[in-house]
């Protein structure tokens, strides 16, 4: 919901920014995917792509509001927010695995 209410906001004071918009994204959708593999680790695929149509939804409702705009570069780094999220995520639930194996 802060992702959705910062993306739509029409001024935030102070700023809620990274100094880079495409970072801004990046940020964003890197802790989402992050957060959602960790927290829904059974659903490898379903929750990126979610994440991913959580974004188009983003930039539509954008594209609509009249005082922001829609970029196809936005969702590229939303995209690979959601990648590097997800692949961290991954490499700490293996790793947790691993440590909670008996060793043989």
């Amino acid at each position: 919901m802060a992702v959705l209410v910062l993306a739509l906001a029409k001024d935030t004071s102070p700023p809620l920014d990274t100094g880079w918009d495409k970072s801004n994204h990046l940020l964003a959708f890197g802790v989402l995917g992050l957060l959602g593999r960790l927290g829904f680790p059974a659903r490898r695929y379903l929750v990126p792509s979610g994440l991913f149509l959580y974004g188009i939804v983003i930039e539509a409702l954008q594209a609509l509001s009249g005082y922001r705009s829609a970029e196809y570069h936005d969702l590229f780094a939303d995209l690979l927010g959601i990648a590097l999220g997800s692949l961290a995520a991954s490499a700490w639930l293996r790793r947790r695995r691993r440590n909670r194996q008996p060793a043989v």
